[in-house]
């Protein structure tokens, strides 16, 4: 049985941040703990307003970077400006269907939650 299946956000969500986070290299204990906390956080959420489940996805990454950035710092950094000090951010911002990693100071997606590659946009 497949835990990515859109009938259940929760877990499509779990796995696509969880994909970024292995790929980029931070899945760490910490990190992984964090995706944990934000996914309870997330199905309480759900619970409560189950229409909003499009939202889900957006706001487990938007919830896994805050904490990171509270412990690591920044998280997804950009693959693509040459300074590369600077975080990707999701769009539409507080989630929404279809949530992407974008650069603000370039202007251009990089990738789908859950399609980052640490390379070149997707």
């Amino acid at each position: 049985m497949a835990i990515v299946t859109p009938d259940n956000p929760i877990m499509t969500a779990r796995a696509l941040v969880l994909h970024d986070l292995e790929v980029t290299g931070v899945a760490d204990a910490d990190a992984v703990s964090l995706l944990e906390d934000a996914v309870a956080q997330r199905a309480w959420w759900l619970e409560q307003w189950p229409a909003g489940q499009d939202f889900i996805v957006g706001l487990v990454a938007q919830d896994v970077q805050d904490g990171l950035l509270e412990r690591a710092g920044r998280w997804p950094v950009c693959p693509t400006c040459e300074d590369a000090t600077h975080a990707l951010y999701v769009e539409p911002d507080l989630g929404g269907p279809n949530p992407t990693w974008v650069c603000e100071e370039a202007g251009i997606e990089i990738a789908p939650i859950g399609r980052l590659s640490g390379g070149a946009p997707a």
